[in-house]
């Protein structure tokens, strides 16, 4: 595949932001640096075995290996992993990376355009639905069965235009420039199966997270779980309330630690010493304040790649629930759908085992006239449905405001 353009070796990020085209780009902005792959020189296999999440390191490494040329560029794979272990990921080698600073905008530069007007919007499961899926979890949750699951729900908004992916892409990063903006582009099958019929377009795998599941460089390794979120407010007043009341709410305190429990265990094997904090502190999107904490920790061993170690914490309690296969299973039951690419990952692993890898939230699918959002909660015994909902719906603020949509409607 061609790539579309020769850019300067010395582009800004903005540059890069410009250039991304959907079908042959892929786009990944974080608060440390900005990154457009074009083109694909090869694209990572399935496995064989049943579980194409266990294998996907090692078959990664034996690609990049074979690519590997003496003095030429460290090649990487980009891409996207699913949820489910079992489905395969999406991951290749770009012809061309470039990749720059943190993505950063003037003031007149700060323009959202709305990419559509009129959307049919189709809920599923419908909000009753979403509530009754809690109410079944929760019964699960005060039996002892679980500790703590995440469910889901989506929105398809349908437009009688093709939607402008370039500039919802763009209308993200504007807002989104201290956490993780990303593009990607899907292979043109999913919804159960492995073939799509001729002449079927691709999708593209979009959003604006705000959570990194794991970055390593060199031995160094960080990793920042969120877990517990209040909508924000446009309220200065109120708006500081909520975050002091989230950083003492009991109900989200433990959902966080169940998270952080998780986190430090799974990264105990591959890192001496392993800073963890003793509490959380807040974070904040445009729509969202989240408890966080920061991880740090030094590899054992230098040849564990970032994409190990995003293989060893996936899925994290944050996105799945404890414990892990049962809330798994739960999952499967309760949601009326297959979240395919949502609360997977998305990021990056070079030949050296340096990348990043973010937890695929705030997003959508887009193919030619439509979006699919996404947006879960986490339910704990303390949980009430009716706020899970209402935590649902804020969440989904982030894509709707980057599309130009009143989320009220």
């Amino acid at each position: 595949m061609k790539t579309n353009v020769q850019l300067n070796p010395e582009a800004t990020a903005t540059e890069l932001l410009e250039e991304y085209r959907p079908g042959s780009s892929f786009f990944f902005a974080s608060p440390r640096a900005t990154l457009l792959a074009q083109g694909t020189i090869a694209v990572l296999p399935g496995s064989a075995g049943a579980n194409e999440l266990q294998s996907l390191p090692e078959r990664a490494a034996r690609l990049l290996a074979h690519i590997e040329q003496p003095g030429q560029r460290i090649p990487m794979l980009v891409g996207a992993v699913p949820f489910d272990p079992m489905q395969p990921a999406q991951l290749v080698v770009p012809m061309t990376t470039y990749r720059t600073g943190p993505l950063s905008f003037e003031p007149h530069e700060r323009v959202r355009r709305p990419i559509g007007s009129h959307f049919e919007t189709l809920a599923i499961p419908s909000p009753e639905g979403y509530v009754s899926g809690v109410e079944k979890a929760l019964q699960r949750l005060r039996s002892g069965e679980l500790d703590k699951i995440v469910l889901a729900r989506a929105l398809k908004l349908t437009s009688p235009n093709k939607v402008d992916i370039h500039q919802l892409l763009r209308n993200l990063a504007v807002n989104n420039t201290l956490g993780y903006t990303f593009a990607v582009d899907l292979p043109k099958r999913f919804e159960g199966t492995n073939q799509a019929p001729p002449n079927v377009e691709g999708q593209t795998l979009i959003g604006a997270s705000p959570e990194l599941l794991v970055a390593r460089s060199g031995r160094d390794v960080f990793v920042n779980p969120l877990a517990g979120s209040a909508p924000r407010s446009e309220d200065p007043v109120e708006d500081a309330r909520r975050a002091k009341a989230l950083l003492a709410s009991p109900k989200d305190l433990r959902e966080h630690a169940l998270v952080i429990e998780a986190v430090a265990e799974a990264l105990r094997p591959f890192c001496d010493p392993l800073h963890v904090p003793a509490s959380p502190s807040l974070v904040q999107t445009t729509t969202m304040w989240h408890l966080s904490t920061e991880i740090r920790g030094e590899l054992k061993d230098p040849s564990v790649t970032s994409l190990a170690l995003a293989v060893a914490l996936h899925p994290t309690p944050a996105v799945c629930g404890s414990p892990t296969v049962l809330a798994r299973e739960a999952i499967r039951e309760i949601e009326p759908f297959d979240r395919g690419f949502y609360t997977g990952l998305v990021g990056w692993c070079d030949a050296s085992g340096d990348g990043e890898w973010i937890i695929t939230i705030r997003c959508a699918v887009a193919e030619s006239r439509s979006l699919r959002l996404y947006a879960g909660a986490g339910v704990v015994a303390e949980s009430s449905a009716e706020s899970e909902l209402q935590e649902t719906t804020a969440k989904f603020k982030t894509m709707l405001h980057a599309m130009g949509v009143d989320h009220e409607a």
